[in-house]
């Protein structure tokens, strides 16, 4: 039986490879004109220019940054989503992942109506703090927060789906709170779920263009990221949109590289 199995494996349908091929070629072929058409001569120069590298700080910097906002708020959100009965659950879950399919610029039209100077949250923050978020790098952050945290919650949720419960439960009969018991037994445990949850939000903070410009604006040195750095070349600069593509396209490479046994078959036999 294991000997013809893989035979019967590799009886691929023509009718199926060749949709197949087409649709790989649809996704590869646009990231292959990327590396044709690359400056690669100018390269060193179109990347080395003072407002790439504030571009890139600033995106680095964000990203860095909404990571911790979605670490701090979301992994106690996925707890709450995969170790409690709390009405409602499924509800939550989708009011979760709608970000995951919601228009980014329809996320950054709610943000400015919820924390804009005149919007329910927004107007209080002004009234009482004096605290302005849109179209400052704060703005970025929370606009980058948004749109990523959903891939943490997902990430941890299902960490802890896998994790063994009996284990929280036998710290619990020695004595030890809910909270110990989370802080001791269970992050250890989904440690990793955690970690690629980070990841991957990361990569999304750092690519993360609509909500950006809508809700913080696209102002050189504080609230420009690459996304909006590499829009706003291609207007004016081809080049350097393509070199500013490419840092992109590494950063994603190298993301998908190091989660690959964890989120594709690459780790499969």
């Amino acid at each position: 039986m294991s000997r013809t199995a893989p035979r019967h494996r590799r009886r691929i349908p023509l009718a199926l490879l060749l949709p197949a091929l087409l649709g790989l070629a649809f996704l590869v072929l646009p990231l292959v004109g990327l590396l044709v058409r690359a400056p690669w001569s100018t390269l060193p120069e179109q990347l080395s220019s003072p407002e790439v590298w504030t571009a890139l700080r600033l995106s680095l910097i964000s990203a860095t940054a909404a990571t911790a906002v979605s670490l701090v708020v979301g992994v106690p959100l996925a707890w709450l989503l995969a170790r409690t009965e709390i009405p409602g659950r499924r509800f939550i879950r989708a009011l979760v992942t709608l970000p995951l399919v919601l228009p980014p610029v329809v996320g950054g039209v709610a943000l400015l109506l919820v924390l804009g100077r005149n919007g329910i949250v927004g107007r209080w923050l002004d009234s009482a703090f004096g605290i302005t978020l849109p179209f400052t790098t704060g703005g970025v952050v929370l606009a980058e927060a948004f749109v990523a945290m959903p891939f943490l919650v997902i990430s941890v949720e299902g960490a802890l789906r896998a994790a063994d419960p009996r284990y929280e439960e036998a710290a619990a009969t020695l004595g030890a709170s809910r909270l110990t018991a989370f802080r001791r037994v269970t992050l250890p445990l989904i440690a990793p779920g955690i970690a690629a949850g980070a990841v991957l939000a990361w990569a999304r903070a750092l690519g993360e263009f609509g909500a950006t410009i809508t809700f913080a604006g696209n102002f050189p040195g504080r609230t420009q990221t690459m996304p909006l750095a590499v829009y706003l070349a291609m207007e004016s600069e081809p080049e350097a949109a393509i070199a500013l593509s490419l840092v992109l396209l590494t950063v994603s490479v190298a993301v998908l590289a190091g989660l690959r046994d964890r989120w594709t078959a690459g780790g499969q036999a």
